[in-house]
């Protein structure tokens, strides 16, 4: 399927790695110009390098990187320098760490509510208006399935990101999508990143148990009966940023493997 959008800029935040490389490496291929940003300059042009070997080339597409701290004003000044149109941009920021509500002091909260809450918010400030003008816009908001199914050691992620869903609950309803604008958030449940695997060794360490085992032991809580990968998480990613998607819009698409046990 062509997705349309061969040509357009992509902004695509934390692609260094992950989940946001998938997304970055999937609309490569689809031809979209792509600027990636992350915090470790190595680790960034080396992925910017991966992809432009294994597609750009093909595609004719752009690869563009730029390594600075999107949850910073300076860091998002320095992005905005290097291009400041958008027609697809993908927020994404690490999750703060698991832990005891007890244990986090303001500062904690702070913190993770200006990466995952209010970085976005700026990003989509930043962009918005300039995609209505030229009537063609996607966003996607890499957030979390404890959205929707709260996880009670991931209380930073549970409060912060929550509060990003609110809000593109409202903007994505304010008439955005009359011109072309689309925002959604797309939830992904366990994939085989960095992430788990740092959580899976500091629950080994908590409880004697191997890496293995409790790996094995979450997957049998998942119906599909595995981790996701970030390539097919970067393909749903492409998908919204479509032009056959142009009728999605303010929702939260869950990618868990069927985790979440809601009907709803």
């Amino acid at each position: 399927m062509d997705l349309g959008i061969a040509g357009k800029w992509a902004l695509v935040c934390g692609s260094s790695k992950g989940l946001g490389l998938g997304c970055a490496k999937a609309l490569a291929q689809e031809g979209v110009n792509v600027l990636m940003v992350a915090r470790g300059v190595e680790q960034l042009q080396e992925s910017a390098t991966k992809i432009i070997a294994g597609c750009a080339h093909s595609t004719g597409s752009s690869v563009l990187f730029c390594a600075q701290d999107i949850t910073t004003q300076v860091g998002r000044d320095a992005v905005f320098a290097m291009r400041s149109d958008f027609d697809i941009v993908v927020t994404n920021a690490g999750g703060p760490p698991p832990g005891d509500f007890r244990d986090w002091d303001r500062e904690a909260w702070i913190k993770a509510v200006d990466a995952n809450m209010l970085t976005p918010i700026e990003l989509i400030k930043a962009t918005v208006d300039g995609m209505a003008q030229r009537g063609f816009g996607r966003i996607v908001n890499i957030t979390s399935s404890s959205v929707k199914a709260p996880i009670d050691i991931l209380g930073l992620s549970n409060g912060a990101r929550s509060g990003l869903t609110g809000f593109v609950a409202g903007v994505a309803r304010s008439g955005l999508a009359a011109q072309g604008v689309t925002i959604n958030n797309l939830l992904p449940g366990v994939f085989d990143t960095d992430r788990i695997k740092t959580m899976l060794h500091s629950n080994a360490q908590k409880t004697g148990q191997t890496v293995e085992a409790l790996a094995d032991a979450r997957r049998k809580t998942i119906p599909a009966r595995r981790f996701g990968n970030p390539d097919e998480f970067g393909a749903i990613c492409a998908f919204l940023c479509s032009v056959q998607a142009g009728y999605i819009n303010g929702q939260n698409v869950l990618a868990d493997g069927g985790a979440y046990p809601g009907t709803y």
